[in-house]
């Protein structure tokens, strides 16, 4: 390569630097990437404080990163180039047969896999009210026949048969789930179940407590979106999949509603359309997160309150179990602060159920509250 040649292709790369910095000084600052789900770094202020402790330099690293031309198209980018070299581990998530995302779930190394386990077992001590155990083992363990030759993750049925070793009486939502693994009841770019995965999920419940189960026939499935973008997507950069489509099943007439989001009960929806709109358009199912939230229905076909501890598996899930249950109290505990079990007797509950995904299970640290 001549001395000429390689000033030009210096000059070049320069020049390529520079007008991304220019590029970047003169397109005004986004607020969030709705690609990524997130909120993005806005330009930190200048203060002697933030440059003597150091905060003010990362502040601006993760603003220049954050607020880089183009980002989401780069990131896209990136992870195609990536793809085409045979990586399939993207932020931790695969890359899998069928053009589905699946997280990979990592074995846990702090023992909060047990020591919730635990909070579990004491709230079943300390109230009179039934108390069952439901763990949703992911995509990563049903659909593991999915994942890429030799791809690791965490053995999610060995966890399931040491909480079963507990005592505690379970919902067998592994079982239910692997019997229908050939159909599509998970999300292919977010982590959820679908709503058919959430059928399927009702029925192990309502197995569980001894009810009659749901039949498919009597729902009429409508198409609520079709271009359904999931955290999975998100995170991973891979973005030029097709988007899921995502169905609501229940009929809302004769349900009643009502979210405790600000400590005060007010009205709410078993399906918030408005949702639809945006990038989160699994929050569409009663509105997304929040303490408390009450499905009261009248014209039940059993009867009786049940109790879910959950995390957001819980939100799809819940509009079938009203069509048993007269009453179907949500308590998420990242909000909630108060007894579950003092809640529980004081709201008249038949049965209470503490339903998580595994991988939010052995990470989650507010299960403690179970313990009051």
């Amino acid at each position: 390569m001549s001395k000429g040649y390689a000033r030009f292709l210096t000059a070049l790369f320069c020049l390529f630097l520079g007008g991304l910095m220019v590029w970047q000084f003169l397109l005004p600052d986004r607020e969030r990437s709705d690609v990524e789900n997130r909120t993005l770094q806005q330009r930190p202020a200048l203060t002697l404080s933030g440059v003597l402790d150091g905060s003010y330099m990362e502040d601006v690293e993760s603003y220049v990163q954050d607020q880089f031309p183009l980002r989401d198209q780069w990131t896209g980018l990136k992870a195609r180039m990536e793809q085409l070299i045979g990586k399939r581990l993207f932020n931790n998530i695969y890359l899998c047969d069928g053009e589905t995302l699946i997280s990979k779930v990592d074995a846990p190394t702090d023992g909060l896999e047990e020591t919730n386990l635990s909070f579990v077992v004491r709230l079943a001590d300390g109230t009179d009210i039934p108390v069952y155990l439901g763990l949703i083992p992911s995509a990563a363990e049903v659909w593991r026949d999915k994942l890429p030759e030799g791809a690791e993750s965490w053995d999610q049925n060995a966890y399931l048969a040491q909480a079963a070793d507990t005592g505690l009486p379970q919902i067998d939502f592994s079982s239910a789930l692997t019997a229908h693994a050939g159909e599509p009841i998970f999300y292919r770019t977010d982590h959820h179940w679908t709503s058919l995965g959430a059928f399927y999920g009702a029925n192990a419940l309502l197995e569980a407590l001894g009810r009659d189960p749901l039949k498919a026939e009597d729902f009429t499935p409508e198409t609520a979106s079709t271009d359904f973008n999931g955290t999975l997507y998100s995170q991973s950069g891979i973005h030029w999949l097709m988007p899921d489509t995502m169905e609501f099943w229940v009929e809302e007439d004769g349900l009643t509603v009502t979210s405790w989001r600000t400590g005060a009960p007010e009205p709410g929806m078993l399906y918030d359309r408005s949702y639809l709109t945006q990038k989160d358009k699994y929050s569409s199912f009663l509105g997304g997160n929040q303490p408390l939230c009450v499905i009261r229905n009248e014209n039940a076909r059993d009867g009786g309150k049940l109790l879910l501890i959950r995390d957001s598996y819980s939100d799809s899930l819940a509009p079938f179990l009203a069509q048993s249950f007269e009453e179907v109290h949500l308590l998420d505990l990242r909000y909630y602060r108060m007894s579950p079990a003092q809640y529980a007797a004081e709201n008249d509950i038949d049965e209470i159920c503490v339903v998580y995904s595994v991988p939010n299970f052995i990470t989650d640290r507010n299960l403690v509250f179970l313990a009051q």
